[in-house]
């Protein structure tokens, strides 16, 4: 009995634990996975490949939290450049201007958690890359 309640138990890793699918986007620059989503939070696992960025954006009515597994990410926002390594993290405030680039040759791997009272994409305002 004992060892039952030990063995390691088999998760599929196409749903998360409400049995709802993963919803997978491929953007150009690598990959973004809906690991967990609530009335006013978003988990995802962004992947960015090498020598590759996210747009430049903002939003009005959520903030990201971002987490680096693997990889180095280079955030820029508030005018100001932070590497991050693995095991380190950083907060994006709402309403502002906010970039990831993955200056490595190695995957970024980031857990990124959204909190806000709207998560839409009519929500994501795209800043062109001469601003």
């Amino acid at each position: 009995m004992q060892e039952e309640m030990n063995k390691p138990q088999k998760i599929d890793q196409n749903t998360d634990s409400k049995s709802i699918p993963k919803l997978t986007r491929t953007p150009p620059w690598g990959t973004v996975t809906v690991l967990e989503e609530g009335e006013k939070y978003r988990i995802n696992r962004i992947v960015v490949n090498p020598k590759s960025h996210i747009s430049t954006q903002m939003h009005y009515h959520r903030s990201e939290h971002w987490i680096v597994v693997s990889g180095t990410a280079k955030v820029i926002f508030d005018g100001k450049e932070t590497l991050l390594m693995p095991k380190q993290s950083t907060y994006v405030p709402m309403n502002t201007r906010h970039r990831v680039e993955n200056p490595g040759v190695i995957p970024l791997i980031m857990i990124e958690v959204q909190n806000g009272e709207y998560l839409g994409d009519n929500d994501i305002i795209r800043f062109s890359e001469e601003d």
